[in-house]
């Protein structure tokens, strides 16, 4: 099973905001009260054209789908809490948290990658979860490490423990599962979703072991990727709130390994945590300061691998 992909679906906006409906769980949203709605619009598809040629640029194949404007979408960038790919022919749909994010889920979308030759054998579709208040994410809510056929799951409003087995069970994955907290007004609140402190590569894993409260579980985590020989490479809470766990590893040019991230993650690094990453692989990072602000995702929330 290949760990990485070259392939990446992303989403380009048409009505990007801050969207009042994720916020009340979601930390790292903030509110640009000095900018219309259409300049926040305007800059976040600047900058999400500028990420995408930094990416073909190396080689890494990007199929972008157009948002609509109707319906109303503000987090359509972030496809991969909705959808996940498979390397055999498998897509999972995920129940969203967000009634309006619900209305991402687009089936012309899986048409659209079959046209580029994408082989869609099975569609599993949790999204009836949502008529219950049961909520998973996608490769937001979890991390998938799909060599070693493990998924991490830090629990949250936005990620159910059952829900997250029984995804276990149907993609046959070992479920490893802790709850990440942040300090959020003096209070330990969950993290929303995993991949906001926790990336896993080819051969190291990114994660903030200090949001980790419970002393067993933050054994059991590090027992996991020691065992499937990982290089720990540990940052701060304070580097998760600059998006630094929000990375992702792709394949570019010749299957040259590269891990991406924002400027705002790439920038809150000490000298010493890129000199290790490097050592796996090249950095590319990419300025995402608008999307970041108002839609509390940075980099790895925009791209859904594809297998193939």
């Amino acid at each position: 099973m290949k760990h990485t992909t070259n392939t990446i679906l992303m989403v380009r906006p048409a009505n990007f905001r801050m969207n009042e409906q994720t916020a009340v769980n979601n930390y790292y949203q903030q509110e640009l009260k000095n900018m219309l709605p259409a300049t926040i619009n305007a800059k976040a598809q600047e900058e999400f054209d500028a990420f995408v040629e930094k990416l073909k640029a190396k080689g890494i194949k990007v199929v972008v789908v157009e948002d609509t404007k109707v319906p109303d979408t503000p987090d359509a960038l972030f496809p991969n809490n909705w959808i996940s790919f498979h390397e055999n022919g498998d897509v999972a749909i995920y129940p969203m948290f967000a009634e309006n994010r619900r209305l991402e889920k687009r089936e012309d979308v899986l048409e659209i990658l079959e046209k580029n030759g994408f082989e869609i054998k099975n569609v599993i579709d949790y999204s009836e979860a949502e008529t219950e208040e049961i909520f998973l994410e996608g490769t937001g809510s979890m991390i998938l490490d799909r060599a070693n056929r493990k998924a991490y799951c830090a629990l949250s409003p936005r990620a159910d423990e059952e829900l997250f087995i029984e995804f276990c069970e149907d993609f046959e994955f070992s479920p490893v599962i802790f709850t990440a907290n942040q300090t959020v007004d003096g209070n330990r609140e969950a993290i929303y979703h995993t991949n906001v402190m926790m990336c896993i590569a080819e051969t190291f894993a990114v994660i903030c072991l200090d949001a980790i409260d419970d002393k067993k579980e933050k054994k059991s985590v590090l027992k996991h990727l020691k065992s499937d020989g990982k290089e720990i490479i540990s940052i701060t809470e304070k580097q998760v709130t600059q998006f630094a766990g929000n990375m992702l590893q792709v394949k570019g040019e010749n299957d040259k390994l590269f891990l991406i991230m924002s400027s705002s993650a790439f920038n809150s690094l000490t000298k010493e945590q890129v000199h290790k990453i490097e050592k796996h692989n090249t950095i590319i990072h990419s300025s995402l300061n608008i999307i970041e602000t108002c839609g509390g995702g940075s980099a790895r929330c925009m791209m859904a691998e594809i297998f193939q």
